[in-house]
C-alpha cells in the first residue's frame, strides 16, 4: 500500500507530531449523524476529502449502504472517486479498481460514471452527473457536492429526499452562489426549523485556525511556520479579491437590505398592545438611590401593575430585554402563549436614560408579575451583562438566559425568529410606528441578519435615540418562549416588613435588602 502524507502523516510539519488525518471541522462533519446535513463552506478546505473517508466506511461495512456522489463537473467526480480509492487503501479495505462506465440518460445523452465496488459488503460508491434522473431507482447515501451550482438543485433535492424515507442519508456540500439561491434557502429553512437537518458553516479563517495550512505543508513536504502561514493566507485572499467574502468567508453575495418586509410586520400588528414609555432627566440620576427607588416604585405601581394584573393567570409568559443606559433605549417585550401555541405580545416597556439600579427594579417588577413565567432572555453584551446577571441570580440561571448577541447567535436564531413571524406563531405586534421601524432596522449584513452598528446624529456626535431596541427585545422574548425549561414560576411572596430576614429593607417587592434570597426561594413551585 502506497503511503500518502495526508493519511499517514509522513511529511514534516513544524517539527511536532503531524495533525490527525482529518482536521477538527472534518471530524465534526463526519460525526454528525443527521439524516440531512448541509455544509456551507469556503473553497478548498477539504470537506469532500473528509466526506470520502466516511463514504468508504459506509460502503465497505457489513450491512452498509451504496453511496451516490453528485457533482457539477466530471473532474470533481474523478477527484472524489480517487479520494475514495486512497481511503480504501489507507483503511486496508478490499475494493476493486476504479471502473469507468457509460450510460444514457432519459435524453439519450452519454454520461460517464466512476465506480468502486466493495466485494465483501456487496456495496459500491458511484459518482454521477448532476441530473435528477440519475437517482431514479437507486437507494443509498446521497452526496451532492457544490450544490449551489447544480443546474436543477430542486429536482436533485426532491429525488434525494426519497432516500431519507428508507433510512438513508443526504449530505449537501457547497460554497455559496449568491443570496437568492435554493441552496441558501435550504440553509435558512433548516435554521428556521421549517425543515429538519443540520447546518455546518466552515470559513477559510476557521479552517486555517484548525490546521488547514499545516495540512498544505504535509502535502508539499514543507515545514510549517507562522510566517509562512500568514503569507499563504494573504496570497489566497489576494487571489480571490472582491469575491473573497463569498468564496472564503461563506457570505452569500448580494446579501443586504431590510430582513423583515414591512407588509409582513404590519400584517402581525394589533392595536391592543400597551406600550409604557418613560424618560428620566439627567437630574434624576443625581438623586440619592433610595429616593430614585421610591419614585420608580410609584411609577411601576401606577403604570405597570394595572397592565400586568390583567394578564391571564393560566397562561405561560416570558420576556426579552434589550439594555442601554445612555442614548439608546432599554426595552422589555413580554409574551403570552395561547391555547394554539401562538405567542402574542402583551406588554412593551421602553426606558430612556434610566439608572442601572432602577432598571433592575423595573425589570424585576415586570418579571415578578408575569403569570406562570417560563423564561426570560436578556442582552448580556457589555454593561447589559450586569442586569442579566442580576436577574439570573434572582430568578434562577436556568430561567433567565444571558445572551451574548454574536454573529453566530444571530445567524442561527434570527431565521427562526423570522419564520415565527411568517407562520403566525409570533403574533400581536404593537401597531406602533417606532416599534415597526425597529423591526425594519434588522438588515442582512455580510449575509447575517442583525441590527447594524449604531449611527450618530450629524453635528452632535450623539447616538440616535432608537437603535432597533424593540426588535432585539422581541427577538430575545421569542427565543425565551421556545426554551424547554422544566416548570414555571407561579407567583411571588413578599416577606413581611417585620421579618427579621429582611435585613433592614422595607419589605417591598421592589426594594433591596437581604430578604431577596428568601423571597426568591419561595417563587418556584
Amino acid at each position: 500500500m502506497s503511503a500518502d502524507p495526508l493519511v499517514s502523516g509522513t511529511a514534516s510539519c513544524g517539527g511536532d507530531a503531524p495533525p490527525p488525518a482529518l482536521l477538527p471541522y472534518q471530524q465534526r462533519w463526519i460525526a454528525d449523524a443527521a439524516q440531512l446535513k448541509v455544509a456551507e463552506k469556503s473553497r478548498r478546505v477539504g470537506l469532500t476529502w473528509g466526506e470520502a473517508a466516511d463514504d468508504v466506511l459506509i460502503a465497505a461495512r457489513s450491512g452498509g449502504s451504496n453511496v451516490f456522489y453528485i457533482s457539477a463537473t466530471q473532474d470533481m467526480a474523478l477527484e472524489y472517486i480517487e479520494a475514495c480509492a486512497l481511503w480504501a487503501r489507507a483503511f486496508d479495505l478490499a475494493a476493486e479498481a476504479i471502473e469507468e462506465g457509460i450510460f444514457a440518460d432519459e435524453g439519450e445523452r452519454a454520461i460517464k460514471t466512476y465506480k468502486i465496488d466493495f466485494p465483501r459488503s456487496g456495496r459500491r460508491i458511484m459518482a454521477l452527473s448532476s441530473r435528477p434522473a440519475n437517482l431514479r431507482g437507486k437507494q443509498g447515501v446521497i452526496v451532492i457536492d457544490e450544490a449551489a451550482f447544480a443546474p436543477d438543485l430542486a429536482g436533485l433535492l426532491k429525488a434525494a429526499m426519497a432516500m431519507i424515507m428508507w433510512g438513508d442519508k443526504v449530505r449537501i456540500i457547497s460554497t455559496h452562489n449568491g443570496d437568492v439561491n435554493l441552496f441558501n434557502e435550504l440553509i435558512q429553512d433548516i435554521r428556521a426549523g421549517r425543515r429538519g437537518g443540520s447546518v455546518h458553516r466552515i470559513t477559510f479563517s476557521e479552517a486555517v485556525r484548525e490546521g488547514l495550512f499545516q495540512r498544505v505543508c504535509l502535502r508539499r513536504g514543507e515545514r510549517w511556520t507562522r510566517e509562512a502561514e500568514e503569507e499563504w493566507v494573504a496570497s489566497v485572499r489576494k487571489f480571490y479579491g472582491e469575491d473573497a467574502a463569498e468564496e472564503l468567508d461563506v457570505i452569500p453575495a448580494q446579501g443586504g437590505g431590510a430582513y423583515l418586509p414591512i407588509a409582513l410586520i404590519e400584517a402581525r400588528m394589533t392595536n391592543e398592545v400597551p406600550i409604557a414609555r418613560q424618560r428620566w432627566t439627567n437630574d434624576f440620576g443625581l438623586l440619592p438611590e433610595p429616593v430614585r427607588a421610591a419614585e420608580v416604585a410609584a411609577w411601576c405601581e401606577e403604570t405597570l401593575t394595572p397592565i400586568l394584573s390583567r394578564f391571564d393567570a393560566q397562561r405561560a409568559h416570558g420576556f426579552g430585554g434589550d439594555f442601554a443606559r445612555v442614548g439608546d433605549l432599554s426595552v422589555i417585550a413580554a409574551l403570552e402563549e395561547s391555547d394554539r401555541l401562538v405567542n402574542r405580545v402583551v406588554l412593551v416597556v421602553e426606558l430612556a436614560n434610566c439608572p442601572y439600579a432602577q432598571q433592575q427594579q423595573i425589570f424585576r417588577h415586570v418579571a415578578q408579575r408575569l403569570p406562570r413565567l417560563r423564561a426570560g432572555a436578556l442582552d448580556a453584551n457589555g454593561n447589559g451583562g450586569q442586569l442579566a446577571e442580576y436577574m439570573a441570580d434572582f430568578f434562577g440561571h436556568n430561567r433567565i438566559l444571558q445572551i451574548h448577541l454574536t454573529e453566530k447567535f444571530y445567524s442561527e436564531q434570527m431565521p427562526r425568529f423570522k419564520a415565527h413571524i411568517e407562520d403566525g406563531t409570533l403574533d400581536g405586534l404593537p401597531r406602533d410606528s417606532q416599534c415597526r421601524d425597529d423591526l425594519r432596522a434588522i438588515e442582512k449584513i455580510n449575509g447575517v441578519p442583525k441590527i447594524p452598528k449604531a449611527k450618530t446624529q450629524a453635528g452632535d456626535g450623539q447616538k440616535l435615540q432608537r437603535h432597533g431596541d424593540f426588535a432585539i427585545a422581541l427577538f430575545l422574548a421569542d427565543h425565551a418562549m421556545r426554551q424547554d425549561i422544566a416548570g414555571v414560576c407561579t407567583g411571588f411572596e413578599a416577606v413581611p416588613k417585620s421579618s427579621p430576614f429582611d435585613g433592614g429593607g422595607d419589605g417591598d417587592d421592589d426594594g433591596g435588602g437581604a430578604g431577596d434570597m428568601r423571597r426568591a426561594m419561595r417563587m418556584f413551585r
